[in-house]
């Protein structure tokens, strides 16, 4: 079952993350843990949990397809390892065809090139076999976005496998509930109309200042 608690919204990633960290501590100092954040908003919120919990922490990088003219509304991801997921159900209700879906594809997976050299540079992968791991974002609005980041993961044969957010949809942090061994969403409003409405500062980062965030976390 997802762990919820209260519905009041976040300070900032910051605060959302320290908060998730108090629902996981379970994992606190077990050498086998690997948060692992998805880029961009998932990365203050990961730190926090990751330093909280006294374990590994690497990047994730996935991508939204987001519905041309509506890019806030995603049809589905791409993730690290050629991982696709198209939402057929969006795409159809909204007319998209499917050479549509695949300039989209093209566009997104050139950007999830450079973000892997932006942020990782020469750094290898993490080794994701056999251990525990912990997906963070900082809001699931579809979903459509950690299940291509669940797939991906699942690929490298985890142990074990959790997603922490600050705030989803009640119905998707439940879908996402059986494709994983534990979820724990703070915040589970019936509707989410965007992830935003639930923090008080939720300025857009840089990759200059996501770059910077894990290279101190490194530190």
């Amino acid at each position: 079952m997802p762990t919820a608690m209260s519905e009041q919204p976040f300070r900032d990633r910051n605060q959302a993350g320290k908060l998730l960290a108090n629902q996981l501590s379970h994992y606190s100092g077990q050498e086998d843990v690997l948060v692992l954040a998805l880029p961009r908003g998932g990365v203050p919120v990961a730190i926090e949990v990751a330093r909280a919990l006294g374990v590994s922490m690497d990047i994730f990088i996935v991508r939204k397809l987001g519905v041309p003219g509506r890019e806030e509304l995603a049809m589905g991801a791409i993730a690290s390892g050629d991982v696709r997921v198209v939402n057929d159900r969006v795409a159809a209700s909204l007319r998209v065809d499917e050479r549509t879906i695949a300039q989209v594809l093209v566009r997104e997976e050139q950007e999830l090139k450079r973000r892997e050299h932006t942020y990782r540079g020469d750094r290898p992968a993490p080794n994701i076999e056999g251990r525990t791991v912990i997906l963070i974002d900082d809001g699931l609005a579809t979903g459509s976005t950690m299940r291509a980041a669940i797939i991906g993961v699942r690929a490298h044969h985890p142990a074990k496998l959790v997603v922490g957010v600050p705030v989803a949809a009640s119905e998707i942090c439940t879908e996402i509930g059986t494709e994983v061994d534990e979820v724990v969403c703070l915040r589970q409003p019936t509707t989410l109309l965007g992830i935003g409405g639930w923090y008080e500062d939720f300025s857009q980062l840089s990759d200059e200042e996501v770059k910077a965030l894990l290279e101190e976390f490194g530190r």
